[in-house]
């Protein structure tokens, strides 16, 4: 398995504009299907999370779009789970003698796809016809320092992995065990499941 920090960052700014234009799915396989996958989660999660903060829809469709929220938030979390998970079975991290990075390659890829995902956003506002141009300008400057944070994450990650392959550094999967979605593990959740007595 190659893993090419700069091909999965190039992938997540395609996608993103694809995904723009029409429905939007994770396909292939392997490693990269990962990657996909964790990207379609932030997509989804970024444009409900734009419907939850409007006020016009009315209290139903707020509801939905947190419970969408939940859900999306839940399964990125997985995939930055699965990506960490083959990575190690494919880098073999040392389990001694070197620092361990807190941050894994996985969140890292997670970090990427929202930037994917504010660049092209801020884009459109610095390109929009109907703002001012002040406006534009100032969306401009804040693009120029995503595509630069972009670009640093992306050498970030390369020179993680190239380290890990060194031995000098080393990652392992950290488990999120998110609890708010756990019926058996929210209390708000399973109070109300409670026997009456």
């Amino acid at each position: 398995m190659i893993i090419d920090p700069a091909e999965i960052a190039a992938l997540q700014s395609a996608l993103t504009a694809a995904w723009h234009e029409e429905s939007p799915a994770a396909s292939g396989d392997g490693f990269l299907r990962l990657v996909r996958e964790n990207h379609l989660r932030n997509f989804q999660l970024w444009h409900e999370e734009d419907i939850a903060r409007r006020d016009d829809l009315g209290s139903p469709r707020v509801h939905q779009a947190k419970r969408a929220i939940d859900r999306f938030n839940q399964e990125r979390n997985n995939f930055i789970e699965e990506m960490d998970k083959a990575l190690v079975a494919e880098l073999q991290p040392a389990e001694s003698g070197c620092p361990k990075n807190s941050e894994t390659p996985g969140m890292i890829i997670d970090r990427l796809s929202i930037l994917a995902l504010k660049e092209f956003h801020m884009r459109e506002q610095a390109e929009r016809g109907d703002a001012s141009v002040e406006h534009r300008a100032n969306c401009g400057e804040k693009l120029a320092r995503i595509r630069l944070q972009r670009g640093d994450l992306t050498r970030s990650l390369a020179e993680l992995i190239d380290a890990v392959r060194s031995g000098t550094r080393s990652f392992a999967v950290y488990y999120q065990f998110k609890m708010y979605n756990d019926p058996a593990l929210n209390p708000q959740l399973y109070a109300g499941t409670k026997p009456q007595g």
